[in-house]
């Protein structure tokens, strides 16, 4: 017969003992007790341990995803030597569906945030390039584009070649994949159009 450590009632079921427990003394009740309680009611059902183990590891694995996925993109960037260990030079013209984009704005402007690959200077629409083995995806992905072999993504619309629209990525007037490293006065040259 379970005893109340409380008020020392005696009951006949370990149920009518935690009843009691619920109704004469739920403001008196220890962490345990409140536990032992609250599995009478069934509680919500739901055990709190796993559910809060499952929500710490989707959490790492979210950061995990966006430091490979996200930040860690940009073409090969394992493959980019140091920010310094290069200094190239070259220009650029971008144009989407009749849109060119003005790379001499300061919105395109962030050294601090891109130090392998951006533009400089308040008038200066050349690109930048301060390291070894920078590739026209990275550099491209810097400034929001993402290049492929046959398609330009930018502000979230993928334009593919040969779907409604004619894709041009080159550089030098040579047509080049996403991959191809950029050297010192290479011009680069993407272009979308309807088809």
């Amino acid at each position: 017969m379970p005893e109340c450590d409380y008020c020392g009632a005696s009951h006949d079921t370990e149920e009518a003992h935690l009843e009691h427990l619920k109704s004469a003394h739920a403001d008196e009740l220890g962490p345990i007790d409140k536990r032992r309680v609250g599995d009478v009611d069934g509680g919500d059902g739901l055990p709190t341990g796993p559910i809060a183990l499952g929500v710490v590891l989707l959490a790492s694995l979210g950061i995990v995803g966006y430091v490979v996925f996200i930040a860690g993109s940009g073409g090969a960037a394992g493959d980019i030597g140091p920010a310094g260990s290069a200094h190239h030079h070259g220009t650029i013209n971008v144009t989407i569906t009749g849109e060119t984009f003005d790379f001499s704005q300061a919105r395109w402007k962030q050294p601090q945030e891109y130090p392998r690959f951006h533009f400089e200077g308040r008038s200066d629409d050349r690109w930048h390039a301060h390291a070894t083995g920078v590739t026209l995806e990275y550099g491209m992905n810097t400034l929001g584009f993402e290049v492929t072999d046959n398609s330009v993504t930018y502000d979230g619309t993928e334009y593919v070649d040969g779907e409604g629209y004619e894709v041009v990525v080159q550089v030098s007037g040579e047509d080049v994949q996403p991959d191809y490293v950029l050297q010192e006065g290479d011009h680069i040259r993407i272009v979308v159009s309807e088809a």
